[in-house]
């Protein structure tokens, strides 16, 4: 009868360990060299000037504040973001890995998934980007510009990377805070290569006219289909 009871014991507990196992979230910080960038850039004097917020390491799940057309800047709002597609082959990036409760990570992402059911609500917040220069907040309701949604993510658990409100949190102010959990540096199409394996390498590196893998092009065909979010 130990025996059993032993058996059941370590079941017990092997349940408990993977209903309280931490879990991560992921800070991404990216620079595109777009024109908007560059006027952002100009302001902060940063390299990376745009924040999102990932739920997987293979920035599956990437979400921010941003333009919703590549060649519109003046569209924009919250946004699920698509690092696979070959406008980011060039973009520069930080990654921080920050490791939360399970409750955490689930308060976080059912927020961000609850904004998500209604997208068309949110707006992206310009004038809070003048704000943050000033030193002044400026509300605007259902609005946010991209590190100020990530910061506000943050805000909904009791995990805080920037000591300051959400409205003034800039992505410069990520990095320095989370200098220590940064995970990776360099070109983004490098870590997606990584995490994602030959699909993303070849679809990047294909050149026009040569013959396209009938997998590769399948990926192509969706990146199409798909807006290119996140731009900024």
């Amino acid at each position: 009868m130990s025996g059993f009871y032993r058996f059941i014991q370590y079941f017990h507990k092997k349940g408990i360990s993977k209903m309280t196992a931490n879990q991560n979230i992921y800070v991404v910080l990216t620079g595109t060299g777009t024109a908007f960038s560059g006027i952002i850039k100009w302001f902060t004097k940063a390299e990376l000037n745009h924040a999102s917020i990932a739920f997987d390491s293979e920035l599956r799940e990437v979400y921010s504040f941003g333009r919703k057309k590549a060649y519109n800047p003046f569209v924009a709002g919250l946004i699920r973001e698509n690092f696979v597609h070959p406008f980011y082959s060039s973009a520069d990036c930080a990654i921080y890995q920050l490791r939360v409760s399970k409750t955490e990570y689930e308060t976080m992402y059912n927020h961000v998934k609850g904004m998500m059911d209604h997208q068309e609500r949110y707006k992206y917040h310009l004038l809070g980007l003048i704000g943050v220069l000033l030193n002044v907040k400026i509300n605007r309701e259902d609005a946010y510009f991209c590190s100020h949604f990530v910061a506000s993510v943050f805000e909904e658990s009791a995990v805080h990377p920037v000591a300051k409100p959400s409205c003034f949190v800039t992505p410069e102010d990520f990095a320095a805070s989370l200098c220590a959990h940064k995970i990776f540096s360099g070109k983004l199409s490098c870590y997606m290569r990584r995490t994602h394996g030959q699909l993303v390498q070849a679809s990047c590196v294909h050149t026009p006219g040569s013959p396209v893998p009938a997998a590769v092009a399948a990926q192509m065909m969706r990146l199409k289909e798909d807006r290119v979010e996140g731009v900024v």
